[in-house]
């Protein structure tokens, strides 16, 4: 039996085909977010990538930022409870999740079976989001893929201490007026980013192992720095980005299952 899941977020839709509820058959990310054509292209693309039809989907489920307008999901969730069944699935271990979204981050302490236990969320600032980095990147004028590996040949890390993105671009620019390295300001960036993420994690009471999923865990120059705010190590798995959208798919599995 097949079951698709899929994240619709700020900034890109992500999908995915699971085999009764352990095998992944296709997948699919789109740059492209809620209000634009990325959902249904992300959903056309998992379907025709597993030679399947609409009518071979068992049951879909949808998440995200945009998750109320999937026409083709007939169930919703809160991308909290995807993005942990999600990483359980692929990093069984796992006991905390950092997620850094478009538009928000949220530090999750899952259980053993995935299941959610305690959470705390930030939606309400763009600070310590992928929406910062996007900022900042363009003030440096780098691509946002670049800025993780421009800030790993980092040696003299900058402070950026303002927490509020308008105040701490300017900073960066006073920096970059400064003649600081723009490998040092990347740095400071993730450091910034990191602090105050790493800083919900320990709200929530973090538990090893510790894991980064979303869009934002493909930044090495984030990961080594939340890795040293939580001293810890920091798991990402190559399908982080696709937590969200494949524990819709795990969901959609086992609501199945209970309905036998």
């Amino acid at each position: 039996m097949f079951t698709l899941g899929i994240d619709i977020g700020s900034a890109s839709s992500d999908a995915v085909i699971l085999e009764d509820g352990t095998h992944i058959v296709s997948k699919a990310v789109f740059p492209l977010g809620a209000g634009t054509a990325g959902p249904q292209q992300a959903y056309e693309t998992v379907l025709g990538a597993a030679g399947l039809v609409p009518e071979d989907i068992g049951a879909a489920v949808a998440t995200g930022y945009g998750r109320m307008n999937c026409p083709y999901a007939k169930e919703q969730l809160s991308e909290l409870s995807c993005h942990a069944k999600g990483i359980h699935f692929l990093l069984p271990n796992v006991r905390t999740i950092i997620d850094i979204g478009g538009q928000d981050a949220k530090a999750l302490r899952i259980g053993p079976q995935g299941q959610l236990m305690n959470f705390v969320m930030n939606d309400k600032c763009a600070a310590g989001t992928g929406r910062f980095l996007e900022v900042m990147a363009r003030v440096l004028d780098l691509p946002i893929e670049e800025l993780g590996p421009v800030s790993e040949r980092s040696t003299h890390p900058v402070s950026i201490s303002n927490t509020c993105t308008v105040f701490a671009e300017s900073e960066v620019i006073s920096q970059m007026s400064s003649h600081a390295a723009i490998e040092d300001i990347a740095a400071g960036i993730h450091r910034s980013v990191a602090k105050r993420v790493a800083g919900m994690a320990l709200r929530i009471g973090k538990e090893p192992d510790v894991a980064m999923s979303g869009g934002v865990a493909l930044n090495i120059g984030v990961v080594h720095a939340m890795e040293e705010e939580l001293e810890t190590p920091v798991q990402v798995h190559p399908y982080c980005q696709l937590a969200g959208a494949i524990g819709a798919a795990v969901v959609a599995w086992e609501n199945l299952q209970k309905k036998g």
